[in-house]
């Protein structure tokens, strides 16, 4: 079985390689709209895993308090 720290870095990378395809895929077609909306894409999944790591860290230093 499959823990669970392991299926969310899969997910997450999944994720980023989807945008990355994204990425190529705009800029192949020369879609200025589908780049920005894939950098936004991108900036966003960047910044959900900075507070996903934040959050973690303040509930640990409440379980320890």
């Amino acid at each position: 079985m499959i823990s669970r720290t392991v299926l969310n870095r899969f997910i997450i990378l999944v994720f980023i390689a989807l945008i990355g395809l994204s990425i190529a895929k705009s800029i192949q077609h020369g879609s200025v709209l589908g780049f920005i909306l894939a950098l936004i894409s991108l900036v966003a999944a960047i910044y959900f895993l900075f507070l996903l790591a934040k959050s973690k860290e303040e509930n640990e230093k409440e379980e320890t308090v």
